[in-house]
């Protein structure tokens, strides 16, 4: 039987100053203002038209992305939280993140989002090499890089991210541990390292960039490894290291096959419906235009997740984690026997990918490597 679980809020800001060329995200470079206050109005009624979803839970996390959140003022963003709390409850604790560039007007704001409410503060550093910066048509330098985490380092914040790529054009072995250990040294409790990928529909597609082969991917992957281990970070996902402590309780949530509504253009939303023993997507409409008009409903589509399509999506979430998967969790979540999944992850055991016991299913380190190959069992 279906259970429901943790409850967590994205919310999107679709605006950024220029789009950048690897960014498959829905965003949109600036063309004029950001309509701030109509734009966080429609949030709120957004948010308003799926409480029913909520379900007496209260909220155990906010992400607010983008885009570049950190374009809308601090008293915008104050606005938007006091106007999701008016609303629905947060749980203690509750973890507040806002994406932000490194850039100096946005840091300049830093201050301003933590007396707003946000506890955590998640940066797109993505390289401190001025050349790689300008090929990923970033509009930081590596010294507001720098100077955005001295800043973060100083807030009352519960925790702050830096996100950094490795895998760039042309980059070489050193020249990515050069980028790893200078993110290291700027002492973040959280650290988002993960490979650049090319994804269709965006600029990097239509005129791909040289990357480094696969060797030199296999290597830089391996060293970093290492590197984050002997300064403390301890990898609980694919792409997330974390000191103790550390780790972000948005994003496990998400990876744990958690529910969570999504307000903004484009966001989607997972919801379990209790009452009903049903799970449902929602994605709301994507172009800020359409979102902004008041004549229309904020949700584009809403469809169930069919039985025969959750074991799929949860453990196409929760084998990200490095830790154990919770058979328990498994019947809770998609609400079907666990004779559902050990029929169909039997052969990823036997090649060695999975490993199974009383309560657990455990991803091996080779299952880490080919993830998708244990995924394929769960689709008939």
């Amino acid at each position: 039987m279906l259970s429901l679980p943790p409850l967590s809020l994205y919310v999107h800001f679709p605006w950024c100053v220029q789009k950048c060329p690897y960014c498959d995200f829905n965003s949109h470079s600036l063309k004029g203002q950001i309509p701030e206050a109509a734009y966080i109005s429609r949030l709120l009624d957004d948010l308003q038209a799926d409480l029913s979803w909520v379900q007496g839970r209260p909220l155990h996390s906010i992400f607010i992305g983008g885009g570049t959140p950190s374009l809308i003022s601090a008293e915008g963003i104050a606005r938007l939280l006091q106007g999701i709390k008016q609303q629905v409850g947060f749980a203690d604790k509750a973890e507040i993140t806002l994406e932000a560039n490194p850039g100096t007007f946005e840091t300049e704001r830093f201050a301003g989002f933590v007396e707003a409410g946000v506890n955590r503060l998640s940066i797109g550093v993505q390289s401190l090499q001025a050349e790689q910066l300008s090929a990923l048509g970033r509009i930081h330098d590596p010294q507001q890089a720098r100077a955005a985490a001295s800043h973060a380092q100083s807030l009352a914040l519960q925790s702050f991210n830096l996100d950094l790529m490795h895998g760039l054009p042309g980059q070489s072995i050193a020249a990515a541990m050069a980028d790893l250990d200078g993110v290291i040294a700027l002492q973040p409790p959280h650290i988002s390292w993960y490979q650049l990928t090319i994804e269709p529909n965006t600029a990097f597609a239509s005129r791909p960039p040289q990357l480094p082969e696969d060797d030199t991917l296999a290597e830089i992957y391996e060293r970093g490894q290492q590197r984050l281990a002997e300064a403390g970070y301890q990898q609980y996902e694919v792409s997330a290291y974390a000191k103790p402590g550390h780790q972000s309780q948005h994003n496990r949530n998400y990876w744990q096959f958690g529910d969570y509504l999504g307000i903004g253009c484009g966001a989607h939303s997972k919801i379990t419906l209790a009452e009903q023993q049903q799970i449902i997507r929602c994605e709301k409409v994507k172009h800020p235009q359409g979102y902004l008009d008041l004549t229309r409903s904020q949700r584009y589509r809403t469809w169930p997740v069919e039985e025969t399509e959750r074991p799929f999506e949860f453990f196409m979430n929760q084998l990200r984690l490095l830790e154990p998967t919770a058979k328990r969790q498994f019947t809770e979540r998609t609400g079907l026997p666990l004779s559902t999944a050990e029929q169909a992850l039997k052969r990823a055991k036997t090649q060695g990918l999975l490993t199974e016991n009383a309560e657990h299913w455990q991803c091996t380190a080779l299952g880490r490597r080919f993830l998708n190959n244990i995924l394929d069992q769960l689709v008939d």
